[in-house]
């Protein structure tokens, strides 16, 4: 029986040919695919610095959460192994499950829970439970994951509900084509190897470690600025574009201005 660290010893084997274009590493283009992940974090502290001065912690903590997510993709990938595939599913359900802690709006929350502290507890037990289950049947675990983004777009469609700016509307319409892309990437990978072997192009999982990074360059400063009208009174969030706002493609970051009026 081949040990848990082996390589190939995971439930799971992508659509990209193992061992190709590298003696050590299975799935090459899978595996440097996740270097986006080691770009997205900095981009996110630097460009988000001024919320980061006013509060620290949650960005840090899930910006050094998805540099972990990138180096577990890396080695599941690089390996094809057991252990490798359950750090990479595990490092995203910690990854939410930490973000879900700091930035699920209070007026969400369910009737039993009264403060972030008790909230805390129980995304804590859920997570925890979630954590065994994933062993119970390691191959469901990446479609369960997946289905956590439906809820995430339900929020946000809340949220622009009652929110007017323009440019917070259209961040939000970027961050879903993004992830509508890397989601379709996914699936084809999964469900339609058969195709992509036969046309020799086998790499849309490396697409979707690319364009989900891309998604969440989005989705971030889109939870920080509804974060910032919640949890922030005292400042107003404003969307901002870096390099510029002429330029044909941006990346989005928020700053804070006083004094706050309701969106």
């Amino acid at each position: 029986m081949p040990s848990i660290f082996s390589y190939q010893s995971a439930e799971v084997d992508w659509c990209e040919s193992n061992f190709e274009r590298s003696a050590v590493i299975a799935e090459y283009y899978n595996t440097i695919s996740n270097v986006s992940f080691f770009m997205l974090s900095p981009a996110l502290l630097y460009l988000n610095r001024q919320y980061c001065q006013k509060k620290a912690v949650p960005l840090y903590f899930v910006s050094g959460l998805l540099i972990l997510v990138g180096v577990f993709s890396m080695y599941f990938h690089m390996t094809l192994s057991y252990v490798g595939q359950l750090l990479d599913e595990l490092s995203i359900l910690w990854t939410l499950a930490v973000a879900y802690s700091f930035w699920y709006p209070q007026a969400y929350f369910p009737k039993c829970i009264k403060t972030r502290r008790h909230f805390f507890w129980l995304t804590g037990i859920t997570t925890v439970i979630s954590t065994f289950m994933s062993f119970i049947k390691p191959t469901l675990n990446a479609y369960a994951l997946n289905c956590i983004a439906f809820h995430l777009l339900y929020l946000t469609w809340r949220e622009l509900k009652k929110c007017n700016d323009k440019r917070v509307h259209r961040m939000a319409a970027v961050m879903v084509m993004w992830w509508a892309l890397a989601i379709t990437s996914w699936i084809s990978d999964r469900w339609l190897c058969w195709l992509w072997q036969a046309i020799n192009f086998p790499y849309f999982h490396s697409f979707w470690h690319v364009l989900i990074a891309l998604s969440l360059l989005y989705c971030c400063p889109l939870v920080i600025y509804f974060d910032v009208s919640y949890e922030m009174p005292s400042f107003k969030p404003k969307l901002e574009y870096w390099p510029s706002d002429s330029w044909p493609v941006v990346v989005p970051y928020v700053t804070l201005e006083e004094p706050h009026k309701q969106c």
